[in-house]
């Protein structure tokens, strides 16, 4: 077979893609992310379905920090390859960051096929703006946005944090203060080519404009660049390169590798209070917050 990408023919690289075949049963991890939202749903301050755009499926789920007039915000974007998951599943980590003053918000987007990647994007930076407009309502300070996301919710929270969006939405280019991808997709030229086209159905044009690598500001806001250490190594590619590609464009980007993760579970160490991922981003935060 003829190689597509790089050294890998067609199946190869549809391997390197298939992130479900990574582990056992995928749908394990999938329950704990919906066993463990729904404690967060039951447990803590919430307030759910939040309409921040026009579309049916543009709503959030908001984690405010009971009595706090001024807290940081973490936004958190889904993954299921754009076309699966919800916020319902996606607030995991809320109890973890709010006990440390952070508050939460879990994002949804409408999914393939009923929605194309440029809308997704369009959907998701909607919900910032909405966010960053309304964060005083719920006692968040604005000018303390963070955003992560896993998988495609990784790709997406590559796309937040880039250039030339920010002006069209009415927020600032500095909207974003720092960053949490896990196993992200930042180059969607190997997606476009994959089995994962059969859905996404992206052009050549499509792949690049997407493509967060083809989109980084000068000078972006700190990231901490996350993947596991049993991902494939396109996986693992596709994070170290674009950590390497935003320092070299002036940022501050940190690789961690999370050790003993998969593509699934990865996400999962942010309920881990003294997890390497946890302490990271509560230490970005932090420093941010020190300079405000």
């Amino acid at each position: 077979m003829s190689k597509i990408y790089r050294n890998f023919n067609q199946e190869e690289l549809d391997v390197q893609y298939r992130a479900s075949a990574t582990v056992p049963n995928m749908q394990l991890f999938v329950d704990q992310y919906i066993s463990l939202s729904g404690d967060a749903q039951k447990n803590l301050d919430c307030v759910l379905d939040v309409k921040y755009g026009p579309g049916e499926a543009e709503t959030l789920d908001l984690f405010p920090v009971p009595r706090q007039k001024n807290s940081p915000l973490f936004i958190f974007i889904h993954g299921g390859y754009w076309r699966m998951l919800s916020k319902n599943e996606s607030s995991f980590m809320a109890p973890n960051l709010v006990k440390n003053n952070i508050a939460v918000a879990a994002i949804n987007y409408t999914l393939v096929p009923h929605a194309k990647i440029d809308q997704i994007v369009s959907e998701c930076r909607r919900s910032i703006k909405w966010l960053y407009n309304n964060a005083i309502h719920y006692g968040i300070d604005r000018e303390r946005i963070f955003v992560g996301g896993s998988s495609a919710g990784g790709h997406l929270t590559g796309m937040m944090i880039s250039r030339n969006w920010q002006n069209s939405y009415g927020v600032p280019n500095d909207v974003i203060k720092g960053g949490l991808p896990i196993s992200g997709l930042f180059d969607l030229e190997p997606i476009a080519k994959s089995f994962v086209n059969e859905w996404m159905k992206m052009s050549v044009i499509d792949a690049q404009h997407n493509s967060p690598d083809q989109n980084v500001p000068d000078q972006g806001c700190p990231l901490i660049v996350a993947v596991g250490e049993n991902e494939t190594n396109e996986f693992k590619r596709q994070s170290s390169d674009f950590t390497e590609l935003w320092n070299n464009n002036g940022g501050i980007a940190n690789y961690l590798e999370c050790k003993n993760n998969n593509h699934f579970d990865a996400p999962l160490e942010l309920c881990n209070a003294n997890s390497r991922m946890t302490e990271s981003l509560i230490s970005m935060i932090t420093n941010q917050q020190s300079r405000s």
